[in-house]
């Protein structure tokens, strides 16, 4: 899991994942950590692939230390001073601090998989505001799913043209030019016209097939791709909006508690050097309502954790989901596009096979022949003139 505003530059040669430390991070140098591959934890939780995710304990801990460590009136939290030196809190999810953070092996070591890598948010090309991960994800499947569609309109126009074709070549095929050619050429010349029927009618299938075993799958694959997207988006969107509102009641427990302490020790105070009239029984008022408070914060923090540790869960699922979805698509479409190239082929090969008649036809002519027949045809007689004597 990556904080917000950290940046990455991989190394395709050694594998290694270089980032650079956000600014808003007080006293965070600007020098480049090297992390060989792997994943920040959430909450200082490493996840193993194939292990249940636990409870995610150390910030928890460190908020609960909060509850029963003394303070003085006036100084930080000692919840915050632990949270400077190891973690730091983005868009309400806790992340270990880059300092105190170890190196933690992929989900997916052996694949650049979207479960590992989509987890920070990232500012759009204006620099005006942030998308999310998960978000970047969705437009990738949406974008996938229109050039799905665009390559189904692209065949449609292919088998209008195909279409187009065959109608043009039956017509030519019947066009009566050249008719009366005699002789063995007459007859490559009709077989010749012949051939473009047959072609026809090849280019007809070849358009028919392309509807049937291309275009139309690539329309019907996936006809709730915009529900089941929806249904992810606002799944996780929900959970983001639950991690913040439990982030915004931790935080508004923790000044709660604070001053609670401040006021139980204030009170405590004035009661020893005998400023006030202070009762033993108000002290233990205020005392109660500071152990209220503390328990109010530790129930807090148990709700936040919980609900950080089914966000991270989902994302890791939904993120492997939309994951499946797409290499299902792009083999799909592949699958698809050698059929195209298959029926290409068988289009050629069909093709070759009208000419071949006309081809043989072609070598039969002879013309000495035809012309010997055309004469003892058409002869008109053997006498020829001669000359006049005087």
């Amino acid at each position: 899991m990556s904080p917000q505003g950290r940046k990455y530059y991989v190394n395709a040669y050694t594998n290694e994942t270089t980032w650079e430390r956000p600014n808003s991070l007080p006293g965070t140098p600007r020098s480049p950590v090297k992390h060989k591959n792997t994943l920040p934890a959430v909450n200082g939780y490493h996840h193993i692939p194939g292990t249940p995710t636990p409870h995610l304990e150390p910030a928890h801990m460190s908020l609960r230390k909060a509850i029963t460590d003394p303070q003085s009136p006036g100084s930080p939290s000692p919840t915050r001073k632990q949270s400077k030196e190891t973690t730091v809190t983005i868009n309400c999810v806790t992340f270990p601090h880059p300092d105190v953070m170890p190196e933690q092996q992929l989900l997916k070591p052996s694949e650049w998989s979207y479960c590992d890598y989509f987890w920070a948010d990232k500012k759009d090309p204006q620099g005006n505001s942030t998308v999310s991960g998960f978000e970047i994800l969705l437009q990738k499947q949406i974008k996938g799913k229109q050039m799905q569609k665009e390559m189904a309109e692209f065949v449609r126009e292919r088998i209008k043209i195909e279409e187009e074709y065959a109608k043009n070549l039956s017509k030519l095929s019947q066009n009566s030019l050249a008719a009366q050619e005699e002789g063995t050429l007459g007859e490559a010349w009709v077989q010749l016209k012949k051939s473009l029927a047959d072609e026809a009618e090849v280019h007809l299938k070849f358009s028919s097939k392309l509807q049937s075993e291309v275009e139309k799958p690539l329309l019907n694959f996936r006809e709730n791709f915009k529900k089941d997207m929806k249904k992810y988006d606002h799944h996780i969107a929900d959970l983001r909006k639950q991690l913040a509102s439990r982030y915004a009641a931790v935080e508004k427990a923790r000044k709660a508690l604070t001053e609670r302490q401040r006021d139980l020790e204030m009170k405590t105070q004035q009661l020893e050097i005998k400023l006030s009239n202070k009762k033993e029984e108000e002290i233990k008022k205020a005392r109660r309502k500071s152990t209220q408070a503390g328990d109010e914060l530790m129930r807090c923090v148990d709700l936040y954790n919980q609900a950080q540790s089914k966000w991270f869960e989902e994302m890791v699922t939904t993120s492997l989901e939309i994951e499946r979805l797409e290499v299902e698509r792009v083999e799909m479409i592949q699958q698809h596009l050698c059929q195209y190239t298959q029926l290409r082929h068988e289009t050629d090969m069909f093709n070759q096979s009208t000419v071949e008649p006309v081809d043989q036809l072609l070598r039969k002519v002879e013309p000495a022949k035809d012309r010997e027949l055309w004469v003892k045809e058409h002869k008109t007689g053997d006498i020829r003139p001669v000359d006049m004597e005087i």
